[in-house]
């Protein structure tokens, strides 16, 4: 069918392949269709199936032809697809696309046709230097303040809430109802709260009044008056002067237990004194920041990596993999994508926006894996036979065909090697100490800023 075929490299990993196909396959296609639609179409003047393929041709021949003649572009395509070599098949994500399909039309009797279609390949790169690397990390240990604030923290946890007589003080747990007043007194519409409870010095209610509900008492009702600057955070508000009218319906305090052995003793039987749970706190902790740290590490080493291996990665590859990221996304919130996108559209957003940050980590989650396939492909790590077997057991039960248990082996085998990549790399490279900076900085990632 084929009588020619070229390929030429395009842009981001695309290729523009190029099929003749002889007018002797295009003419035997065409008749074959002349003939089928001669046995089952009916024609004014003849029974059905009956009239001759010569009338057939004069009513229908030129649809007939453009119809044959795309079914067999369609399987000109799929036989050079299946021929030419691998790094030029196409991704299963990306579909060929026909260019300039107009030109080629109208299709002509007893001629050859010629046509291209572009589409995304496997991207190719040559591995640069990918061990012996040195790199720097903060430096960061864990101090006494993040001891101390885990500590703080758990005391909070086990603190008991009670109700509370006296003033208000900030740290107390209120419940208030409160409404804003116009400039006669009366009460604006859509602005009461009935039973609002926040702790004080939060700053989780709308008007931000906790200061001024300092040293008020349990029933008492208190007229407030609010000014917010011109900078205020609270919307719709800046530069104004209001009136609220608040009443404190109930007070409690968390009382918090004192850090003592007793209290060790009630965290977990093996802690006797404070000295163990501190002890036991600054393990805890240090396991955290290690494991911090070597994600820390995988990061800045895949930063290098990718700044050093340039990779022309296809839009459809990135597109596809941000696709998947919304769909777990959507999953992950147990709701539909028309339920996600109504909501988003209340906020003044859409679709692309959601995706957008996607695609950007799908491009930067790509680029590394790509870098570590060809890592795991150099390296060739040995892997444990009889871990093999044990995981084939477990995924392929039930599986008696020789062919697709080769298939499941070879890719539990390619999954092994591959989760080698990621030790070796850190192993292999080093890592040096460079700001300090504090544990609870570099925890909670704002160190970046």
């Amino acid at each position: 069918m084929i009588a020619d075929t070229s390929i030429k490299e395009l842009e981001n990993s695309s290729v523009a392949l190029t099929v003749t196909v002889g007018s002797e396959a295009i003419e035997k296609d065409y008749q074959d269709a002349l003939n089928k639609y001669a046995s089952t179409i009916q024609v004014k003047g003849f029974r059905k199936g009956k009239a001759p393929v010569s009338v057939l041709e004069g009513k229908f021949g030129k649809a007939i032809r453009e119809e044959s003649s795309f079914n067999t572009i369609e399987e000109a395509l799929k036989e050079a697809i299946e021929k030419i070599d691998e790094k030029y098949k196409p991704l299963s994500f990306s579909v060929p696309v026909l260019q300039d399909e107009e030109d080629l039309l109208p299709f002509e009797a007893n001629k050859d046709i010629t046509f291209t279609v572009h589409y995304d390949v496997m991207p190719t790169f040559e591995l640069s230097q990918y061990t012996g690397l040195e790199l720097s990390i903060p430096k960061v240990a864990v101090d006494d303040a993040a001891v101390d604030a885990e500590i703080q923290q758990l005391l909070e946890q086990n603190a008991m809430v009670i109700d509370k007589d006296g003033e208000a003080a900030m740290g107390d747990i209120a419940t208030v109802d409160y409404v804003e007043l116009d400039e006669e007194g009366g009460e604006v519409a859509g602005t009461e709260r009935k039973e609002f409870t926040f702790t004080l010095g939060s700053g989780t209610n709308f008007y931000q009044f906790d200061e001024d509900m300092v040293a008020m008492k349990v029933g008492q009702e208190k007229l407030i008056t609010k000014s917010y600057g011109e900078d205020s955070t609270v919307e719709g508000y800046a530069g104004k002067t209001i009136t609220l009218r608040v009443k404190l319906l109930s007070l409690r305090f968390r009382d918090v237990p004192q850090l003592d052995d007793e209290f060790a003793q009630d965290v977990k039987d093996e802690y006797k004194t404070v000295a163990d749970l501190m002890t036991a706190t600054r393990e805890k902790l240090q396991k955290a920041l290690d494991e911090q740290l070597e994600a820390v590490k995988f990061d800045a080493l895949s930063e290098k990596l990718i700044a050093d291996n340039p990779i022309a990665l296809p839009q459809s590859m990135i597109d596809f993999e941000a696709e998947q990221s919304w769909k777990r996304y959507l999953r992950q919130l147990g709701l539909t994508e028309d339920q996600v996108l109504q909501f988003m559209n209340f906020q003044g957003k859409d679709r692309d926006e959601m995706l957008d940050p996607m695609k950007k980590q799908a491009d930067k989650s790509l680029r590394i894996q790509l870098i570590m396939d060809k890592v795991k492909d150099a390296e060739k790590f040995e892997i444990d036979e009889a871990e093999v077997l044990k995981v084939l057991d477990e995924q392929a039960q039930g599986v008696s065909d020789e062919e697709q248990l080769a298939l499941y082996r070879t890719m539990i085998e390619d999954d092994m090697r591959f989760a080698k990549v990621g030790p070796f790399l850190l192993e292999n490279n080093t890592f040096k100490e460079g700001d300090e900076v504090s544990y609870a900085a570099f925890m909670d990632g704002s160190y970046n800023a």
